[in-house]
């Protein structure tokens, strides 16, 4: 018997979790049962998602720089396709705060059903409240400075320090780019070989999702048991499609814009790497048909292509930093926090940087949401309110991916002349499977 998809074991466990407890609230000794014996399975899922946020920034983060291979390619074609790519991102995670803000998703929880979370996790809101404190105190520059970490030992003892093991591993990765390839060969391999293991340590992770979530829904069930929550989190579904929507037409109207290119060809182009993405959700998966796409049907030169997607797939996530934006306000407004310009501003930066070291696999997206919380002040317990239709959405960001890292190919392309005219158009039914290609 064929076994069962793990998106739908995570929606099963879901749909259990909420029905178990349920039940068990008809009884005077359920909740306190359900908080005892079921709700730490939840606490233990989700610190083994915090445990491997460091580990995965650092392996993923040094083999994408240090892949770049040669300084040299950071020069024309390089500085604009990382700059576009970093914008693109900045622009997506915008959005993404532009539409949570004006929905207010989280707004739709009721008083009462806030005011008991918050009371459920007062030691979190506190520890967030002293640390807005602190930063209303601080400089200017003091972001800026705080990026650079005086120890890195120390930076990555703390997920709330991630933007500095995100600068020590960019810095790393440029060293091993600068010494010669035979003395960085063996660091390499090592950074390869550890990049290996964590993405199989994720996959290990993500086989306990179904349980975790149950664990999590059943007691958030229990600390605030109202329907208001499951239509809050019908709202953030819809306000993450709506954002990712608009960055689509985004992608289409600087590709007309720039290139020439209308939105109807891109689209057909593009769209079996897209349809592909979607059933996958796997940037990396997808990278064979999305060359073959970008080459072939429209028009990108393989000296450039070769260079800007794969860096793409390792680099650029917009999708998932919108879906990380959303998440993140979402889940302040659940608990009735009241993010600051300035702290939505922290979130656009973590977002951001924390895409580039997004794994390009299923399941990573929600370990790197752990990171822009954490950066943020927000409560990580607040994981279980998205965790259940997080892998229909995670088909729908990496889609996304997928279309800005083609996007970035054509303007790249047209910048330093290596664009070709407009392609016959081709049925693409004739061409595949491409995934023979692979």
């Amino acid at each position: 018997m064929r076994k069962l998809a793990l998106h739908w074991q995570i929606l099963i466990g879901m749909v259990l979790g909420v029905v178990f407890a349920l039940v068990l609230s008809n009884f005077s000794w359920g909740s306190q049962f359900i908080r005892d014996w079921v709700k730490p399975f939840g606490n233990i899922f989700i610190n083994v998602l915090k445990l491997i946020a460091v580990p995965l920034i650092l392996a993923s983060l040094i083999k994408g720089v240090s892949d770049l291979k040669d300084i040299s390619k950071l020069s024309k074609m390089g500085l604009r396709t990382i700059s576009l790519y970093i914008g693109t991102t900045i622009v997506a995670v915008s959005i993404g705060l532009l539409i949570v803000n004006v929905i207010k998703p989280g707004d739709s929880i009721t008083d009462e059903t806030r005011t008991e979370l918050v009371q459920n996790y007062s030691a979190e809101a506190e520890s967030a409240q002293t640390e807005a404190e602190k930063q209303k105190q601080t400089g200017p520059l003091q972001m800026l400075e705080d990026i650079v970490p005086s120890n890195i030992i120390g930076a990555a003892s703390d997920n709330g320090n991630m933007l500095q093991v995100i600068f020590f591993a960019v810095f790393f990765g440029i060293g091993l780019i600068l010494i010669p390839a035979e003395k960085a060969k063996p660091v390499k391999d090592f950074f390869d070989g550890f990049n290996e293991v964590i993405l199989k340590l994720i996959d290990l992770i993500m086989l306990a999702a179904p349980y975790g979530v149950f664990a999590l829904l059943a007691a958030l069930v229990v600390e605030a048991p109202s329907a208001d929550l499951f239509k809050a989190l019908g709202m953030y579904a819809i306000t993450v499609i709506i954002g990712l929507l608009l960055v689509i037409m985004f992608y289409l109207l600087i590709v007309w814009v720039i290139t020439k290119r209308k939105p109807r060809f891109f689209i057909n182009g593009i769209s079996p790497a897209q349809l592909l993405a979607f059933s996958t959700s796997s940037s990396a998966a997808t990278l064979p048909v999305t060359m073959e796409r970008v080459e072939e049907h429209l028009g990108v030169e393989e000296e450039v292509s070769s260079f800007v997607l794969p860096i793409g797939a390792t680099i650029n996530m917009d999708g998932t930093s919108l879906y990380q934006a959303v998440a993140a306000v979402f889940i302040a407004q659940a608990f009735g926090m009241d993010l600051s310009f300035a702290a939505q501003i922290g979130i656009i930066v973590t977002a951001t940087l924390a895409s580039i070291g997004s794994a390009a696999v299923p399941g990573a997206g929600m370990v790197m949401l752990v990171i822009v919380l954490a950066q943020a002040g927000i409560p990580e317990a607040g994981l279980a309110l998205i965790f259940a239709i997080d892998r229909p959405l995670d088909m729908c960001r990496t889609t996304v991916n997928i279309t800005g890292d083609a996007a970035v190919s054509m303007i790249v392309a047209k910048s330093v002349g290596k664009l070709k005219d407009e392609p016959v158009e081709k049925n693409w039914d004739d061409d595949y499977p491409s995934s023979e290609k692979k």
